[in-house]
């Protein structure tokens, strides 16, 4: 997968702007908050219409515009594609593949990207929002209506969330409480077969990674973990249902009383173990470093195993932050596929990089 060239108008920082990206390695240069992130946003968008750095589109849209647009052309499955993302205030986005009107579902799985961005490293140590946030944004793009899935999840929360902060002043709210909590329920049961079975490929192909990575010294494994109530999350999803349903039940008091939503996929976590240890209380900053990376790599492998070709890979100021020993192991793996990288002004990074240098400065590209 590749993407040839893009065009952004009322996007984020850039007015108007057009970059021609090489088939390899393109260095993405320049100095900090010039916009070297937001152009990566805009390429990560082309694989499902979601940013992956916010839920709201207003925030995509320049500060003078009332409007953004994204054209691209691409190329995916042994075809060249062009895709058209057309965002204005107030007004649901538009996408078009190939001048057809698609939804962002029918856009997910036709172009595929994996980001590791300098946030991905400290993945390990954070709270479990973050673990399914990695998660939620690779499914996405794996699973054609996960989407939005997850898009109705997070309706039904906030809205049930809503209900339980203000029935005190409203009682009748309460009478929608219970519908609320069958649907997140129904949702959530979907949402945790999905995650489960992802969380068991990620587990497959980030350990012998992280395991060439340390030298044979360490293993890295994980599990994925929901509501007590759900013995089995890879189970039928009617099973998983009645089991999120019982949960709810025995904890609704306690949803009243602390205004708290408390039974749910957003308390799913997937807890990462290095040689049996939990990663995120007992890793050193160079195991939290080290699982980081692999978790990202064996991300790219899974999707050019699912897609049959590799992902478009984009490091965003990633390679600064490590030593050089990881930066090695990383430049080594990125062959094969299309690679945008992006860094400051370092000639050392840019010499031993190589590829096209592409240079942004204040959203102009040169």
């Amino acid at each position: 997968m590749e993407i040839q060239r893009i065009a952004l108008n009322g996007w984020r920082n850039y007015e108007f702007a057009t970059v021609d990206f090489a088939p390899g390695i393109n260095v993405i240069s320049g100095e900090n908050a010039q916009g070297k992130t937001n152009l990566l946003e805009a390429v990560y968008l082309l694989t499902g219409g979601r940013s992956f750095r916010t839920r709201f589109d207003r925030e995509l849209i320049g500060f003078a515009f009332s409007s953004a647009e994204i054209l691209a052309d691409v190329t995916a499955h042994g075809r060249e594609q062009t895709v058209k993302i057309v965002l204005r205030q107030g007004q649901r986005k538009q996408i078009f593949q190939n001048g057809v009107r698609k939804t962002a579902a029918e856009l997910s799985g036709e172009f595929a990207a994996v980001l590791f961005c300098p946030d991905d490293l400290n993945i390990i140590r954070s709270g479990a929002a973050e673990r399914r946030k990695m998660m939620d944004l690779a499914i996405t793009q794996l699973r054609p209506g996960y989407g939005a899935l997850l898009s109705e999840y997070h309706r039904l929360y906030d809205q049930k969330l809503s209900i339980l902060r203000d029935w005190r002043e409203k009682p009748s709210l309460l009478d929608m409480l219970d519908d609320f909590s069958d649907q997140m329920c129904r949702v959530s049961a979907k949402l945790i077969r999905y995650r489960a079975a992802y969380a068991l490929r990620l587990d497959a192909a980030a350990g012998p990674i992280h395991s060439e990575f340390s030298g044979g010294r360490e293993t890295l494994s994980m599990r994925y973990q929901t509501v007590s109530s759900v013995e089995n999350p890879l189970g039928a999803e009617k099973e998983i249902y009645y089991a999120l349903c019982e949960h709810q039940e025995r904890h609704r008091r306690a949803e009243l009383d602390s205004a708290q939503c408390l039974t749910g996929a957003h308390k799913d976590e997937l807890v990462i173990d290095i040689n049996g240890q939990p990663a995120r209380a007992f890793a050193s900053q160079g195991q939290t470093r080290t699982a980081a990376l692999s978790l990202k790599l064996a991300e790219r492998e899974i999707f050019r195993d699912e897609f049959g070709e590799p992902p478009v890979l984009m490091l965003d100021d990633v390679l600064s932050e490590l030593d050089a020993k990881r930066q090695e192991f990383v430049l080594n793996r990125i062959g094969g596929g299309q690679t945008l990288i992006t860094c400051c002004e370092d000639e050392q990074i840019l010499a031993r990089t190589g590829g096209k240098v592409i240079l942004i400065r204040n959203g102009s590209v040169r």
